[in-house]
């Protein structure tokens, strides 16, 4: 069963009651729920859900991936599939397509540290308009050594690297905050 309607209304309760100064950013998003859009679909091209990871290790590193299409050093991440059936789940699933961690992984809270609504271009190869995406931002420890298996697809390379390059300044604070 996909991700519903309510649980994204739940999850955006939750994360605008931790963070409300995030609310007017999220006006977009709220819109299309209220009008009834499915908002879980990647054909929904006023704008629609992604769900991302932000992976710390022992070390204090986050996991970074070389993303093909962007040509960008980002944090694992992407659209919802039908068979998510919440936004901590497909945050989890996209890490571990991305990258084959999949040893000793743990949420740090049950909601997203971050919720990014950023302008997305047109890509005419893949016959899509521009639109915009509203990434829940979740955050996840490994412990332990992690092997790290490539999605050749979507990714090119990987780096670990210090909370402190995240280049996002809200997600890295709160990346951090999450973490003590």
């Amino acid at each position: 069963m996909p991700i519903a309607a309510d649980h994204i209304h739940m999850t955006l309760a939750a994360y605008a009651a931790a963070y409300p100064e995030d609310k007017h950013a999220l006006a977009p998003l709220t819109e299309l729920l209220d009008q009834g859009a499915d908002v879980t679909s990647r054909k929904e091209f006023r704008g629609h859900v992604t769900a991302g990871a932000v992976l710390v290790n022992d070390r204090g590193e986050a996991l970074f991936i070389h993303h093909n299409a962007l040509g960008e050093w980002l944090t694992p991440g992407g659209h919802l599939e039908p068979e998510d059936t919440n936004l901590l789940g497909a945050a989890l699933r996209e890490l571990v397509e991305e990258t084959g961690v999949t040893v000793s992984l743990a949420p740090v809270q049950p909601t997203p540290v971050h919720i990014d609504v950023h302008a997305i271009p047109a890509n005419d190869s893949k016959g899509e308009g521009a639109h915009w995406h509203a990434d829940f931002r979740y955050v996840f420890r490994a412990t332990g050594d992690q092997a790290v298996t490539l999605q050749k697809e979507e990714v090119n390379g990987y780096a670990w690297r210090g909370v402190d390059t995240i280049t996002d300044e809200t997600l890295r604070a709160r990346v951090i905050a999450s973490l003590r």
